[in-house]
């Protein structure tokens, strides 16, 4: 996935505010996307201290939580999803060990993007995983696309 496509999407995904109801929303409509897909996925919305939803769909296994909560670490701390870390690092030929981060905390798969609320910055993550990286990323992406009413790519 290109880098310039993830940084429009990142661009172009903002809140104008972010509370549980809304985590609840955007939780909800994984599901219902996850379970028309047969998809089976552990979704999981979170700040840094708090978990806001979590669903696990039939089929996924309990590494997918261990997975998602690598996937949102490295969002919470880069500020940027989680494939958009890894096709940076990836372009310039460094893994997360170059980055000073340990694999048993941090993943730079898709499948998690950083709730960004204007004026205000990212304040948590949206992750999804169980599919391949880059559906992972896409499930999320259409779905906040949807949720916003913004047009992405």
């Amino acid at each position: 996935m290109e880098l310039d496509r993830l940084i429009k999407q990142e661009e172009a995904l903002v809140f104008d505010r972010f509370d549980e109801d809304i985590a609840w929303a955007i939780g909800s409509k994984l599901v219902g996307v996850a379970q028309a897909q047969n998809a089976p996925v552990a979704i999981n919305i979170r700040t840094p201290d708090r978990t806001l939803f979590h669903a696990s769909l039939p089929g996924a296994k309990p590494a997918n939580d261990g997975w998602a909560q690598r996937k949102s670490n490295v969002t919470l701390r880069e500020h940027e999803s989680s494939m958009r870390f890894g096709v940076t690092l990836q372009t310039k030929g460094k893994t997360l060990a170059d980055h000073g981060l340990d694999f048993a905390e941090y993943a730079d798969h898709g499948g998690s993007f950083p709730i960004r609320v204007s004026g205000v910055g990212v304040i948590g993550a949206i992750t999804v995983s169980g599919l391949a990286s880059a559906e992972d990323h896409a499930m999320i992406v259409g779905v906040l696309a949807d949720f916003l009413k913004v047009d992405v790519v």
